[in-house]
């Protein structure tokens, strides 16, 4: 019999690069910014699958977990860790000085120690700043727009989430402003959301301000639906909970996003160093409203706030 050694060859290693993705939400975050940070790979000729592969490590939102996810990335090694959130960004920070890192946050990196400056990051780490805290204000606005009979106001802020001082803090001073009343509850679990609304209940709130949190994004079913149940507007920080049901969101454009993350992936695969890119501040913000949410409330939309809208859900 013949012996053909080219048969039993031993295959070389690939030399596909290897994205470390680190999020500290659940996989079901994956839905809807994945298909946009690919299409972002894409626009630099990456596709996953054919000349990268992307290593994914989800933290479930338990924060702690972190540092252990990203030092397994680096022990992969990975030619590049994109980092979701403040919790996962400082995690990978902490975790290399030499592998880049593509940053997604919702405050200002320079402030929360990330980057040197925004123009010139310096180090390893360069991103996009979502803005999910510093719109709170914003946010109480568009809320009393949508109703504004409302004397009282809830708010609800995930005390795991680092950007929630701030952006409760934000969200009290506005409505104090505005003369409202404000009542400040927290929830980091699904029970805690569920005696949350239970206490909203005695206390009736007329409108309710959900804070942002990756948390909140995992359970925005259940948020959405005892908003519902309990008869209260509430507005939100990005589009999945009006698509979900939620009355109204407004928030930097998650797909815009994550495709800049995508595309800022790409080109240092392609040799540019973190340094050399600026943070991205995210210009790209949208107003989100569920009209068949409304009219179940018993609320006419102003006018005002549908010129403004960028999608009305029917």
């Amino acid at each position: 019999m013949a012996w053909y050694p080219f048969l039993y060859a031993p295959r070389t290693q690939s030399t596909m690069p290897v994205i470390g993705f680190l999020a500290s939400p659940s996989r079901t975050f994956s839905d809807f910014v994945l298909p946009a940070f690919r299409q972002g790979l894409k626009d630099n000729g990456y596709v996953e699958g054919e000349n990268v592969a992307i290593e994914y490590r989800w933290a479930e939102n338990q924060i702690d977990q972190l540092p252990t996810l990203a030092a397994d990335l680096v022990r992969r090694p990975v030619a590049l860790i994109v980092a979701v959130g403040p919790p996962a960004t400082l995690a990978a920070k902490a975790a290399t000085t030499t592998i880049p890192i593509v940053f997604g946050v919702g405050d200002d990196p320079a402030k929360i120690g990330l980057v040197t400056s925004l123009a010139r990051p310096g180090g390893n780490l360069t991103g996009i700043n979502f803005f999910s805290s510093e719109l709170a204000a914003k946010r109480i606005e568009l809320l009393h727009e949508m109703v504004p009979a409302a004397a009282r106001v809830g708010v609800l802020g995930d005390p795991t989430f680092p950007l929630t001082e701030s952006s409760v803090r934000d969200a009290e001073t506005a409505a104090r402003t505005m003369g409202l009343r404000v009542k400040v509850l927290s929830a980091s679990t699904s029970r805690e959301i569920n005696a949350a609304f239970a206490n909203f209940v005695r206390e009736r709130p007329d409108v309710l301000y959900v804070g942002p949190s990756p948390f909140f994004i995992s359970r925005r079913v259940q948020l959405t639906q005892l908003a519902a149940r309990d008869a209260v507007p509430a507005i939100y920080s990005v589009r999945q909970y009006t698509e979900a049901g939620g009355l109204m969101s407004y928030g930097t454009s998650q797909t815009d996003a994550f495709r800049q993350m995508g595309v800022y992936t790409g080109r240092i695969l392609k040799g540019v160093k973190p340094a050399d890119l600026p943070v991205i501040q995210s210009t790209k913000l949208e107003l989100i409203i569920n009209a068949e949410t409304a009219r179940m409330l018993g609320l006419t939309v102003p006018d005002k706030l549908l010129s403004l809208a960028d999608e009305v859900i029917e």
